[in-house]
């Protein structure tokens, strides 16, 4: 994968996962921002897959194959 196709395919899950996703929302009006994000990189599945991504994209930056 190169750097331009794993942006885009960030951009495309969280355009089709995290904006418009209840437990995100409702999280956020209860607990506040905090609570949403750990509840996001720690609980969600799609929150691991960007966590996937963004490792894969900083070896990427970092000129690792």
């Amino acid at each position: 994968m190169n750097k331009l196709s794993i942006i885009n395919e960030i951009d495309e899950m969280i355009e089709t996962y995290c904006e418009g996703c209840f437990i995100r929302k409702q999280l956020r009006k209860e607990q506040g921002k905090t609570a949403a994000h750990r509840f996001c990189i720690s609980n969600c599945s799609v929150g691991s897959q960007l966590q996937f991504l963004g490792n894969e994209l900083n070896k990427v930056g970092a000129g690792h194959k």
